[in-house]
């Protein structure tokens, strides 16, 4: 079945409605490398360790309201066995609040036909609500690359230019160790896909290992924007955006270089690979 480009763009992906709180909240920043430093007050907040003081990371906002593979729809007429996640990006319009209900909806903003053998480009956004109020909370940018269905016919662009890298040395460092098993608990932020999990799926699709999820990289990378730009304020956090350009393995260290300007890239040291690239971070209400 091939792609209808008509139908996938119209494609209705259900609202999602969901009710979080400290658990939840603590699990996902510690899974993305808060609490590291059990004696780090600012990260400690976000563990839900301090009962003065509870936050949830601005990178949540990417798990909440997660539609599910619905991809893997026999109705999209995607090829999901050969689709990869190529760029994700947040914006954060209002500090998620430490628990709630939120209702997600999920849609298609742009589908892009790169010609028979190349693939496809297909670009999603989920808007973030609080239920009770409507208040819009974040928009969550994807770009999923669909190398099994290129000429079907759609346009050609427009593609999403990739940010510009400064050519100066980084003006900041910040090293994240990930874990052995970060893979086994960041499943449970509503991802269990079995390439992360299984080492017998892996294998079969190359890896020597389970590999870490990408937002779980893009969350660790969050982390880093966290500390270094917004000295842990979540209010500060706005905007993000990066592209993934090679894989994890957990127990590796993830550098994240940062601009002044807002660019970032992070790196893998151990095998010196950059797992993301042409990033881009805006402090909220920056022009």
């Amino acid at each position: 079945m091939a792609i209808d480009y008509d139908h996938l763009m119209s494609f209705d992906i259900p609202e999602v409605r969901q009710s979080y709180g400290p658990a939840e909240v603590a699990r996902f920043g510690l899974t993305v490398g808060m609490g590291q430093d059990p004696m780090d007050m600012k990260q400690l907040a976000y563990v839900g360790a301090l009962a003065d003081d509870q936050r949830a990371m601005p990178a949540m906002a990417n798990i909440l309201g997660h539609p599910g593979f619905w991809l893997g729809h026999p109705e999209t007429g995607v090829n999901a066995v050969k689709l990869v996640h190529g760029e994700q990006g947040m914006t954060i319009h209002r500090t998620l609040p430490a628990e709630g209900t939120v209702v997600a909806k999920t849609r298609v903003t742009g589908l892009v036909d790169k010609g028979e053998g190349r693939g496809a480009l297909l670009y999603s956004e989920k808007k973030i609500r609080d239920a009770d109020s409507g208040t819009l909370l974040a928009t969550c940018r994807s770009t999923i690359f669909l190398r099994g269905d290129g000429g079907f016919g759609g346009p050609k662009g427009p593609v999403k230019p990739p940010h510009t890298m400064p050519d100066s040395a980084p003006d900041h460092v910040f090293d994240t160790p990930t874990r052995p098993e970060q893979a086994l608990a960041y499943r449970w932020n509503a991802d269990p896909n079995p390439l992360h999990l299984d080492p017998r799926v892996a294998a079969k699709a190359g890896f020597e290992r389970p590999i870490l999820h990408g937002l779980c990289t893009f969350g660790c990378a969050s982390h880093a924007l966290l500390a270094v730009m917004c000295d842990y304020d979540a209010d500060r956090f706005g905007e993000m955006d990066g592209r993934f350009t090679a894989f994890v393995y957990p127990g590796e260290t993830l550098r994240t270089q940062i601009w002044s300007d807002g660019s970032f890239r992070t790196r893998v040291l151990e095998r010196d690979k950059i797992a993301i690239d042409n990033g881009v971070f805006q402090l909220r209400g920056a022009a």
